[in-house]
């Protein structure tokens, strides 16, 4: 049985008008198992909430952290938390 965890991400670089919340919300639902959002940010950045499995938590941070996203990603801050809930699948915000 997989832990699951909340974890909030905020990504850097050219990441607001190329599709990249779009892209986020595809990347989870492919994922699957995961909700949250993907929600652009006032100074440029884009934040990305995703509770579930860990497991599949990581590889959404890992999508985010390739490049192989829309855009120029130029770095992630993540936390790590305990899962709050009250999320009906993933959104774009």
């Amino acid at each position: 049985m997989s832990e699951d965890v909340r974890l909030v991400a905020w990504v850097r670089g050219h990441v607001q008008g190329v599709g990249f919340r779009w892209f986020t919300r595809a990347k989870a639902l492919e994922i699957g198992g995961l909700s949250g959002f993907a929600l652009n940010l006032e100074d440029g950045r884009v934040q990305v909430v995703a509770e579930g499995p860990r497991a599949r938590c990581g590889r959404l941070l890992a999508w985010l952290q390739t490049g192989d996203t829309p855009g120029r990603v130029e770095g992630v801050t993540e936390i790590w938390d305990t899962p709050r809930g009250g999320y009906d699948g993933f959104a774009i915000r």
